[in-house]
């Protein structure tokens, strides 16, 4: 059943100006009494290949709350199962190569995917299987988390797994958002601690892999969230936002951020815009945390989010 224009919507179209989220929403509430053979328009899509969290605040779960707040359907192939919560990670169930395949092959064949995200994929064995069937999708936006070394340094893969990953899944990235110990095992260098090095390593990581670069630097000196962007053209900016002091909870922030920024790829906008974009609605995350329990979670899914909270400095030579 397709949606049947109201009067609202069909007025805002004439005055040849967006509709309103409400007014779409009110829109596709009313239907016609006979379907339509052939849709006229395809609702973006967008994919996350990930873990899946039990408790809901980060991987699969965290990134299908991105897509749905920018009002993006999302698909999802779950690359293991984890008994988890904000405290820790208790166990972990590999998803079957077979499943994963059939996965990756039942979205391909009916979902018209713009935008993929990559989380957790777990080991050397999924990298390879993953990186194998990716050329199912053709002409998406890849948005790569490494999801290979904690903020706390602790390695999430193997050396075998780090280097299959670098080789087979990078070189298709359209994306990648590291962590500043990932860039660091990524290029081989010691984390760098101040803004020229730190952009530094960003226009190296672009340079080296050829792709464009999203450096979560964390906090600055200036008491702001700093993350820098650099694409594989020579452009570097420095993108900051204000730290959110004492939030309730972080966990998932990094899937929410890549989530976010696959989501607004699949609704076509550039790739420094949806960067941004993805960046004000995890500050508005971060700033609407609420009690679950013992745990913390986030409490809006808006998907207009105050961009005018996000600062962007050109620091191209």
């Amino acid at each position: 059943m397709w949606a049947k224009p109201t009067r609202n919507a069909a007025h805002v179209a004439a005055q040849h100006r967006p509709c309103s989220i409400k007014e779409v929403r009110h829109a596709f509430m009313i239907c016609y009494n006979t379907p339509m053979t052939t849709p006229q328009t395809y609702f973006p899509v967008a994919l996350t290949i990930a873990g899946s969290d039990s408790g809901g605040g980060a991987g699969i779960q965290a990134d299908l709350r991105a897509f749905r707040a920018f009002h993006v359907h999302g698909c999802s192939v779950i690359t293991a199962l984890t008994a988890q919560n904000p405290h820790g990670v208790r166990s972990i169930q590999p998803t079957t190569p077979e499943v994963l395949r059939d996965q990756m092959r039942c979205i391909a064949e009916d979902f018209a995917v713009k935008a993929i995200k990559t989380g957790m994929l777990l080991d050397a064995e999924r990298i390879r299987i993953v990186a194998e069937m990716l050329p199912l999708f053709n002409d998406v936006a890849l948005v790569v988390d490494p999801v290979m070394v904690a903020t706390s340094g602790a390695k999430l893969l193997a050396e075998e797994a780090i280097a299959r990953f670098t080789d087979a899944i990078l070189p298709k990235a359209t994306l990648i958002t590291p962590n500043l110990p990932e860039a660091n095992v990524l290029l081989g260098l010691p984390v760098a601690e101040n803004v020229r090095d730190l952009a530094a390593h960003c226009r190296n990581l672009a340079t080296r892999y050829a792709v464009a670069v999203l450096l979560k630097g964390g906090h600055s000196d200036r008491h702001v969230a700093t993350d820098f962007f650099a694409d594989t053209a020579g452009n570097c900016f420095e993108i900051t936002s204000p730290i959110v002091e004492n939030p309730p909870t972080t966990h998932g922030t990094g899937c929410s951020l890549s989530a976010a920024i696959a989501a607004n790829l699949a609704l076509n906008l550039p790739l420094l815009e949806a960067v941004c974009r993805a960046k004000a609605w995890v500050y508005a995350l971060l700033c609407a945390g609420v009690s679950a329990g013992n745990a913390a979670v986030y409490g809006t899914e808006s998907a207009e989010p105050p961009r005018d909270c996000i600062q962007v400095r050109n620091l191209t030579a």
